[in-house]
């Protein structure tokens, strides 16, 4: 069964996106990040994807406070990624509890620290986004284009001792992503490597599609709009559920 990350992404503080209400309704759930990943944490996720947008944009560690009251606030595990390009940073993510960080630009900039990170926190710790277009790999949030192709890069990861890729690919329209099974099927076939598809899913169609190659690596999916846009039949049920409860979810460290 694939793992699914609903991602929280936050920016100035606040989530970049909010979960709909019960459909037919007005309400549009909290900004506040933290009661975001309670909510989820509620809703039975067993993880949970946060990426820093403002890091995105300064390549820097913008919202460290913020994720670490994420991670107190619930009981599994916190995968981080958004512009985490230095040391210094990835090592207090690390001491703030979070469990995995994701790391892109610098696997291209600085490949001694991605091999000084597997070396100190082991590879559990350490995933290697690789966003791709028109079969090249992209950096710097999708500004910067690089003459290599995914499969390429993933073997050169894997050599350092990197055991997991979050793999996106760019649509036509040159900023949506998309589900392309045929490229997940491959970049885990020929690479050996475990799989985490971020973005592109729309609907229960889509992860049935993900689903079918689970068995070839790619184990889990992260997943965005479509969830706070309520496009999951469940998610029906936990709305009007909601509507009686007094707090968000079972584990209210606040």
């Amino acid at each position: 069964m694939l793992l699914i990350f609903p991602s929280i992404e936050i920016r100035r503080g606040q989530c970049v996106q909010l979960v709909q209400g019960e459909p037919g309704s007005e309400q549009s759930y909290t900004i506040d990040p933290v009661r975001m990943a309670i909510l989820w944490r509620g809703e039975n996720a067993k993880t949970l994807h946060v990426v820093d947008v403002n890091g995105v944009m300064t390549g820097k560690l913008q919202n460290r406070d913020i994720i670490q009251k994420i991670v107190h606030a619930v009981d599994i595990p916190i995968q981080v990624g958004g512009g985490i390009r230095e040391y210094e940073d990835i090592s207090s993510l690390f001491d703030a509890g979070v469990y995995r960080v994701v790391i892109g630009t610098a696997a291209v900039r600085d490949q001694a620290l991605i091999e000084r990170l597997i070396k100190q926190f082991g590879a559990r710790k350490i995933a290697i986004a690789i966003e791709a277009k028109g079969g090249k790999i992209r950096t710097e949030g999708g500004t910067q284009e690089h003459d290599i192709a995914p499969i390429a890069f993933a073997l050169r990861m894997k050599k350092l001792g990197v055991s997991r890729i979050v793999y996106s690919e760019i649509a036509e329209d040159g900023v949506t992503k998309r589900i392309n099974v045929d490229s997940l099927k491959a970049l885990a076939t020929q690479t050996g490597m475990r799989i985490t598809a971020q973005g592109g899913v729309a609907g229960y169609k889509d992860l049935l599609e993900l689903q079918g190659i689970e068995k070839f690596g790619v184990d889990s999916v992260i997943i965005g709009k479509a969830l706070y846009d309520n496009k999951f039949p469940c998610q029906r049920l936990w709305r009007l559920n909601e509507k009686e409860l007094k707090d968000l979810g079972p584990t209210r460290r606040m």
